[in-house]
């Protein structure tokens, strides 16, 4: 078949906040041995951070680092499945021009996001020559749902779904984790390094409950998968995902608990990682924050520091040096409810304060008299 007739399969990762759906993306990439991937990336927030991780490996860059046209589609509005047609259809369109530079399409949706509708797109007479949604990849933190991480309150919902598993429902967030683990048609189950095989069997009972029993549920670490796995599937999820349940409905009405979310950016000047990250947990601990997301640019480190966290569970990582034409600056995206972006600031400000007094103090005790 020529490429002017095939159709380009696309992979759609979806998940729950901090589930590692950027670092599985990022794993596929670095080992596509010449696959030529172009990659659509959909953020929450204002501060583009999955964008910038991805460019931060070379995804979106050429050789010199100069950002190139066409590898990296970044779509900032937060909610893909609510702006198919403002910016998903254009940035399709422009994917058709270039298909012959295209073997496959990978779309990473922001946590929040619905998959269903969003594969639904892909019937479009327009979009359905031209594409095939290859498969609906679902990944699954598996510490914070065997915790209940993605409930609102996740000790009272526990409590309440022992009781009455029919109140699961109650919780927007559990209905999320629901609707994208029924669109899946391969679910990643991350993390697997931090669970013991009881918290793994009963995470898998969990999910099994949302899947059917064709659709395999795949142990990871870091989102460390063979190719094969993940690709080439053949799912044609577009032509099934009708008959898939969802909460919200096949017409997917735009106001679909989105905004039971706020996502506000915090900013600051952190005097190490540890006190970073010290702070941000101080705002986890005070706030409800599901998720937290950004960049730290520490004195003498001529590299950027990711942090991501989930809860209290904070990891970071250094992914590139600052460019020159850059400002170095500490911003990180918070995702909960009910946030002010004033209160956390000066929360933060006065955590950070806090650290750098205690690190000042250990240093006055240590000195010699």
């Amino acid at each position: 078949m020529s490429t002017s007739m095939r159709k380009i399969p696309v992979t759609v990762i979806t998940g729950f906040l901090g589930s590692g759906k950027t670092t599985l993306l990022r794993h596929i990439l670095s080992n596509a041995n010449g696959l030529r991937v172009a990659v659509i990336v959909n953020e929450f927030g204002e501060l583009g951070i999955d964008g910038e991780i991805l460019k931060g490996c070379g995804i979106g860059c050429d050789e010199s680092g100069e950002e190139t046209e066409g590898q990296l589609y970044e779509l900032a509005n937060g909610c893909l499945c609510c702006t198919v047609q403002e910016e998903f259809f254009p940035v399709m369109e422009a994917l058709v021009e270039r298909r012959d530079q295209i073997d496959h399409v990978l779309i990473e949706t922001s946590g929040l996001a619905l998959p269903k509708p969003l594969v639904q797109a892909f019937n479009w007479p327009s979009i359905r020559s031209s594409f095939t949604v290859d498969a609906v990849v679902t990944v699954v933190d598996g510490p914070a749902a065997a915790s209940g991480q993605f409930a609102e309150d996740p000790e009272a919902v526990d409590e309440q779904r022992k009781a009455d598993p029919n109140l699961d429902h109650e919780s927007p967030l559990h209905e999320l984790f629901e609707d994208q683990l029924s669109a899946a048609d391969l679910v990643v189950l991350n993390k697997t390094d931090l669970l013991d095989g009881a918290q793994q069997a009963a995470v898998v009972a969990l999910i099994r409950e949302d899947v059917p029993a064709h659709v395999k549920i795949v142990p990871a670490h870091n989102g460390r998968l063979d190719l094969p796995v993940l690709l080439g599937l053949n799912s044609a999820s577009e032509e099934t995902i009708d008959q898939r349940h969802d909460h919200h409905g096949s017409a997917h009405d735009a106001d679909h608990h989105h905004d039971d979310f706020d996502s506000v950016v915090v900013s600051g000047a952190p005097a190490s990682r540890d006190a970073a990250i010290a702070a941000l947990r101080q705002l986890v601990e005070h706030h409800t924050i599901y998720r937290a997301k950004g960049f730290a640019a520490l004195p003498g480190a001529p590299m950027r520091l990711v942090i991501q966290g989930v809860g209290a569970r904070f990891d970071s990582y250094f992914d590139r040096r600052w460019r020159d034409d850059e400002a170095r600056t500490s911003r990180f995206v918070l995702i909960g409810e009910d946030l002010d972006q004033a209160v956390l600031q000066r929360a933060f400000d006065a955590a950070l304060d806090a650290a750098l007094d205690a690190a000042s103090g250990a240093q006055s005790v240590a000195a010699p008299a």
